[in-house]
């Protein structure tokens, strides 16, 4: 793997990454009714490190093969899904919203493990602790819109 395209994916990582930092969940997200199963706070950014390094693995080995450019463009829009919903979720306090952005997200992720896989399977595999995630971040979100329903009317 080439060290230098893993720091570029990695940037990107983090660049979606840093929506955390510019849109906190702050008051408004602690007030709002969360299932007991809500990871506790300390988990997000530990798992979203991680998940960011594994992504940007797969992007750099799945990037100099031959064929990538589905793989590529369902990186591309993957990661811009992922930037996206903390601004619209905490940012906007749209639960619906975000709602709608992680069902495409979820998408976005699961085509493009596909994609990777049929490229490069280690890639794929880096692919399945993500979409696990998202699928844990969907049922979350699904639940505080559910728990939420004054809130979520907007």
């Amino acid at each position: 793997m080439d060290i230098l395209l893993f720091l570029i994916f990695l940037a990107a990582c983090f660049a979606a990454g840093a929506t955390g930092a510019m849109f906190p969940p702050g008051d408004w997200y602690r007030a709002l009714s969360k299932p007991g199963w809500t990871p506790p706070d300390w988990a997000f950014p530990v798992v979203w490190t991680t998940l960011y390094l594994c992504m940007a693995a797969a992007g750099a080995r799945v990037a100099v093969a031959d064929g990538s450019g589905l793989a590529m463009a369902l990186w591309s829009l993957q990661i811009a899904l992922n930037g996206l919903w903390t601004p619209v979720f905490f940012g906007l306090q749209r639960i619906r919203a975000g709602f709608g952005v992680l069902a495409a997200l979820w998408l976005a992720v699961a085509c493009c493990m596909v994609a990777m896989w049929q490229i490069d399977m280690i890639a794929g595999f880096l692919f399945v602790p993500y979409l696990i995630w998202v699928t844990i971040a969907g049922a979350l979100n699904a639940a505080v819109w559910r728990m939420n329903p004054a809130e979520a009317r907007a």
